[in-house]
């Protein structure tokens, strides 16, 4: 299958879920989710938003010095709000990403080191996320809470060959694998693992996920779910896990997961559903500074001759990602 054929493919995917769940449940539950939205809830995403925002591109600077590439914080946070604002708004979910990278890239005469270094950030987040999220589940009732045992011997295993992968011997040189095995280990050595890095990566991480899993259950509320915090952290993690997935401007896996949780929980598909809308409408009004980030962005560049700001990729080769909103 093309890349073309592909990214369409998954595109579709996220549009039919939508579609499915609008001829199961009607377009009720996602009126009923615009509708239920207030002020306070929004302005509580947005300052949580500043937050996520300022520890993403934290983390992101931790690699990017570790591969050796200049990125201040300043400039880290504008072009992570412009990356939210563009996946938040755009097909795919990577948009944003790519053009971050690509951006930084012709900033330091460097556009493929400074793509890894976005990748490797991108990925860091979400190994913590999947790792707090499986904590979460074993220790909180879950609708999935009798295949934890699994899924943490696969995150072992997987741990334990990043580990080799880390500590192999650098080949001769001479075959593909041996030059990409010793170009992983090389940036997983001094991005990820140098130093004190990677407790910054996973404290920055840790506090992304905690964002994120807010407000959630602050659009839970919002949409007038009623249960406790207990049964509803483990729905939110589990569905910003979903977020990572091929969507729709953000739409698509976020609502059909959450819709399964909901009623897998007891507390109703639709219910479900209107919360996933109240959070999507949340997370959009939060990454609006991204827009202002682009316009000054574009102005600058407007400004100065030479340095036109990268286009937008007419279709990304990816590895899924967060945040979603969840961008974590």
């Amino acid at each position: 299958m093309s890349g073309r054929a592909w990214a369409c493919a998954r595109l579709g995917g996220a549009a039919a879920i939508l579609a499915v769940l609008l001829w199961r449940l009607g377009a009720g539950p996602f009126v009923d989710g615009v509708r239920t939205i207030d002020g306070s809830a929004l302005a509580a995403a947005t300052g949580i938003a500043v937050l996520t925002t300022v520890c993403c591109a934290w983390r992101w600077k931790i690699v990017a010095r570790g591969l050796g590439i200049d990125l201040p914080l300043p400039a880290a946070v504008a072009a992570y709000y412009r990356s939210v604002f563009l996946n938040a708004t755009l097909p795919g979910g990577v948009v944003g990403d790519v053009h971050r990278g690509i951006s930084h890239g012709r900033d330091v005469s460097d556009v493929g080191r400074a793509l890894r270094a976005v990748a490797w950030e991108r990925s860091a987040g979400q190994i913590v996320q999947v790792v707090l999220t499986v904590a979460v589940l074993f220790a909180l009732p879950s609708p999935v809470q009798s295949s934890m045992p699994l899924v943490a011997i696969a995150i072992v295993v997987a741990l334990i060959g990043v580990v080799l992968v880390i500590r192999a011997r650098p080949g001769d040189g001479r075959s593909r694998w041996a030059r990409v095995r010793s170009a992983l280990a090389a940036d997983l050595r001094d991005g990820l693992f140098a130093e004190r890095a990677w407790l910054g990566i996973a404290l920055a991480s840790a506090l992304i996920v905690g964002g994120h899993a807010v407000t959630f259950l602050i659009a839970a509320r919002t949409a007038g779910t009623t249960a406790p915090t207990s049964q509803m952290l483990p729905l939110a993690l589990l569905v910003m896990l979903a977020m990572v997935l091929p969507n729709v401007a953000g739409w698509g896996p976020r609502e059909g997961v959450t819709a399964w949780a909901f009623s897998a929980a007891g507390l109703g598909a639709a219910q479900g559903v209107a919360t996933a809308v109240v959070y999507g409408v949340m997370a959009l009004v939060a990454s609006l500074p991204g827009a202002v980030f682009l316009v000054v962005a574009w102005f600058r560049r407007t400004r100065l001759p030479g340095r036109p700001e990268p286009p937008l990729p007419s279709r990304v080769r990816v590895a899924a990602r967060p945040d979603g909103a969840a961008d974590g």
